[in-house]
């Protein structure tokens, strides 16, 4: 692989990024020390890792991000041709807040394969020249992610989070809960996307002042996947109506499962470019959490932070069954998934944490339920 990199290298920002001119050796070296692992051995290590529930998706996404570490292998290791193999995949998630889009992403990504992994909120750049993060500075942070090394960023894995936010102002579709239609500019980083989705040499500055004369690198998109994920709330009314006025059966208020990347019309008419869907080779969608997985993901997951927390104070931390469903149901309500468990449960643990820490010791604190709401007692 060719050295992407400009020859424009001011001495200080060298010193910050020392190895921006690894060599293709390197690289290829890299790529060979990344574990190769089946698809099933990702999804197990997932769940050992804390990953609860969404058992197809993940096994979607860990065959996705085997294939693309196997791709890796056999161009940079084996020297195989890029026309010989298939190209990268972009995949696109969607499904309610708390359904555990993201975390997916950043478990398996970050912590299993250890590729250069950047998460953005996209809600947050907009086209270059306006005000905002320039949505080229998506890639800036894959960089500063990957040592400052161009070659090793081009590898990693983009996840472009709330992509739905980004869908135009064109769009009837209302987020739920709130009563404003879509970002206007969401049409103008549609637009900086498409480029980069689909595989580009793209420069980005490196030094977030958009100084003229300012640091800058290029970075191949060609091997690097984008994630994309999002909530898409509305979208199940566009596709009712797309698909009862062609004789289609009706879909549920919370299911999207039927969704294919076929139906462009029912994206276009939520916002979206119908060429930047067109980027896209995988839509995954997600289900809300079950009750009895938001119970698994409460037990498992956030009440041992907490428990710990307490025992390093010498106290017991205690939660009855009654607070846990109490917990849940409330974290269902809201609609806020898996996400919304530690905002229920933190309430009732800061007064507790408030009255103990530092002047009770040896003693059991309580979280229980009396008249709908959450108490705390000490034992």
């Amino acid at each position: 692989m060719a050295d992407l990199t400009s020859e424009h290298n001011p001495e200080s920002f060298s010193e910050a990024l020392p190895d921006a001119l690894t060599p293709e050796e390197d690289i290829r070296e890299y790529i060979a020390q990344v574990p190769l692992m089946a698809p099933v051995a990702i999804a197990d290590e997932l769940e050992k890792l804390g990953y609860k529930g969404q058992t197809d998706q993940r096994r979607a996404l860990s065959l996705m991000a085997y294939r693309h570490v196997r791709r890796l292998k056999r161009l940079y290791v084996d020297g195989e041709e890029w026309s010989a193999l298939p190209p990268k995949q972009n995949i696109l998630m969607l499904g309610p807040t708390g359904c555990g889009k993201t975390f997916l992403v950043e478990l398996l990504f970050q912590h299993v394969l250890k590729l250069p992994t950047v998460v953005v909120d996209i809600t947050s750049f907009t086209e270059s020249g306006y005000i905002g993060d320039d949505a080229r500075t998506i890639l800036t942070r894959l960089i500063i992610n990957a040592g400052g090394n161009p070659n090793l960023a081009a590898c990693g894995v983009v996840c472009l989070d709330e992509f739905d936010k980004i869908a135009s102002s064109s769009s009837n579709a209302r987020f739920a809960g709130q009563g404003t239609t879509k970002d206007v500019s969401g049409y103008g980083v549609q637009r900086e996307l498409l480029g980069m989705m689909h595989g580009a040499v793209v420069v980005v500055p490196m030094d977030y002042g958009f100084s003229e004369y300012g640091y800058r690198v290029q970075i191949s998109t060609r091997d690097l996947p984008f994630i994309a994920c999002g909530a898409f709330s509305g979208m199940d009314e566009l596709l009712r109506e797309n698909r009862s006025s062609i004789g289609f059966r009706n879909v549920d208020d919370d299911d999207l499962s039927q969704l294919t990347l076929d139906e462009v019309g029912s994206f276009q008419k939520f916002g979206f470019l119908p060429e930047l869907i067109g980027r896209f080779s995988r839509i995954i969608s997600f289900p809300r959490l079950p009750a009895e997985t938001l119970k698994q993901i409460l037990l498992e997951n956030v009440l041992p932070q907490y428990e710990n927390e307490f025992k390093g104070e010498g106290l017991a931390l205690t939660v009855t069954q009654s607070a846990l469903e109490h917990i849940v149901a409330r974290s269902e309500k809201r609609d806020t998934g898996a996400r919304g468990l530690q905002a229920e449960l933190i309430a009732a643990v800061e007064r507790a944490a408030f009255d103990t820490f530092m002047q009770r010791s040896d003693v059991e604190v309580v979280i229980d339920t009396s008249d709908g709401q959450l108490t705390s007692e000490i034992r």
